[in-house]
C-alpha cells in the first residue's frame, strides 16, 4: 500500500476546513495553574517514525508530565522497552526520553509548541559497535497547529540516533486528529526522516488510525507503513522494520 503526498495533503486541509461540521466546539473547563499526570501503556509493536524500535514486538510504556497553565511551560518524561539497540549490537533495552518546552496560543485556532527533546539509552554501548556511535539523540522542534491540524518540525543537535556524523537530521511531520464522535477519533500522519551524509536510510512515513475512549482508556488501531529502504532497516533475522503492519496500543492516564 502507499501513500500519495498530495492526495493526503488534501484531506487533512478538508479536515481543518470542515472541522466546524464535524464537531461542535466546546468551551474548555477552567484549568489549574499545574497540573501533573501520568501514563501507562502497551502496544503490539513500539513504532517511532515508521520504524519498529522493539523488533516487531509489544512493547510496555510509560510517562509522566508537568505544565505550568498560565505560562505554558511543560516538562515530562517518557520511557518504552525497546530491541534495536541490543539488535544493532549494543546493551540497553529501555527508552528514557526527557523533554521541556512551551506552547501557547498565537490566534483563535492557531496554537505553538516548541522544545527540546533527549532520548537517553543509559549504557546503550553503542558507541563501541563497529559502525556506530552513541545513541543518545537530542533534538529541538517547532509545531504550529491550526484547529485540528499540525506542522512539526525537529532538527537534531547531535548524532542522531547511532548514526556516525549525522548531526542536524531533519524529522518533518505533518498530522490531523478528526473527531468523528465524543470518543471516537481519525488520525492521518505523514512525515519525512532525513539522515544528514547517509540519505540512504532517508524515507517517509504515513499512518493512518483510529482511536476511542472507553473505560477512560484511550485504545488505538493505526495501519503504519513507510519506504524505508528494506535491506537497511531489518533485524538479525532480516525482519523488515518498516514494512507497513496493524499496531494496536492503549494508554490510561491518571
Amino acid at each position: 500500500m502507499t501513500i500519495n503526498i498530495g492526495r493526503f495533503a488534501t484531506a487533512v486541509l478538508f479536515a481543518v476546513l470542515s472541522h466546524s461540521a464535524i464537531a461542535e466546539e466546546a468551551a474548555p473547563a477552567p484549568k489549574p495553574d499545574n497540573e501533573v499526570s501520568f501514563n501507562l501503556g502497551a502496544t503490539t509493536d513500539y513504532r517511532y517514525r515508521g520504524i519498529s524500535q522493539s523488533n516487531l514486538k509489544p512493547a510496555l510504556q510509560g510517562g509522566a508530565d508537568y505544565t505550568n497553565n498560565p505560562t505554558g511551560l511543560y516538562a515530562g518524561t517518557w520511557l518504552s522497552s525497546i530491541k534495536w539497540i541490543t539488535d544493532a549490537g549494543g546493551n540497553d533495552n529501555v527508552e528514557m526520553d526527557l523533554y521541556a518546552g512551551k506552547r501557547g496560543d498565537i490566534a483563535t485556532d492557531l496554537s505553538y509548541d516548541v522544545g527540546v527533546l533527549s532520548y537517553v539509552y543509559p549504557g546503550n554501548k553503542l558507541g563501541q559497535v563497529s559502525g556506530f556511535v552513541d545513541a543518545n539523540t537530542t533534538e529541538i522542534y517547532g509545531q504550529l497547529s491550526y484547529k485540528v491540524a499540525s506542522l512539526k518540525y525537529s532538527q537534531s543537535v547531535t548524532n542522531l540516533f547511532g548514526f556516525t556524523n549525522s548531526k542536524n537530521s531533519g524529522y518533518v511531520d505533518l498530522s490531523a486528529t478528526i473527531p468523528l464522535t465524543e470518543t471516537l477519533g481519525l488520525g492521518l500522519h505523514l512525515g519525512h526522516q532525513s539522515v544528514a551524509n547517509s540519505s540512504a536510510y532517508s524515507y517517509t512515513d504515513w499512518k493512518i488510525g483510529l482511536s476511542h475512549d472507553f473505560f477512560e482508556v484511550s485504545f488505538n488501531a493505526s495501519v503504519v507503513g513507510t519506504n524505508a529502504a528494506k535491506l537497511l532497516y531489518v533485524t538479525p533475522d532480516g525482519k523488515f522494520t518498516g514494512k507497513t503492519s496493524l499496531v494496536l496500543s492503549a494508554t490510561k492516564t491518571f
